[in-house]
């Protein structure tokens, strides 16, 4: 399992772990997250947006144009945003740490 964390919009810690190949957006959701992901991970919507720890940006598989696009929409977006939803976990992402906006 890889452990995970997320920082709420309140700034509490909540601390879970994925399988590898699962969605962050999965992760997210299965922790109580209030990720809503409403397209189902189409990249058609932004509900999943997360603010990356910058120190695991490159180790994430870089965003298709899709997705940028779909970040250019969020008024709240940083160089770390990610959509939740396309970020596949591996074991290389053990200790990330993804806030909610």
């Amino acid at each position: 399992m890889i452990a995970l964390t997320f920082i709420t919009r309140d700034g509490d810690a909540v601390r879970t772990e994925a399988a590898s190949g699962e969605t962050l957006l999965q992760a997210g959701q299965r922790a109580g997250q209030p990720m809503e992901g409403t397209c189902g991970g189409q990249m058609a919507c932004a509900t999943c947006h997360v603010l990356i720890d910058p120190a695991f940006l490159d180790r994430l598989m870089p965003p298709l144009a899709e997705e940028e696009d779909m970040l250019d929409l969020v008024p709240e977006a940083t160089r770390s945003s990610r959509l939740a939803c396309q970020v596949r976990v591996t074991s290389e992402l053990d200790g990330l740490t993804a806030r909610l906006p």
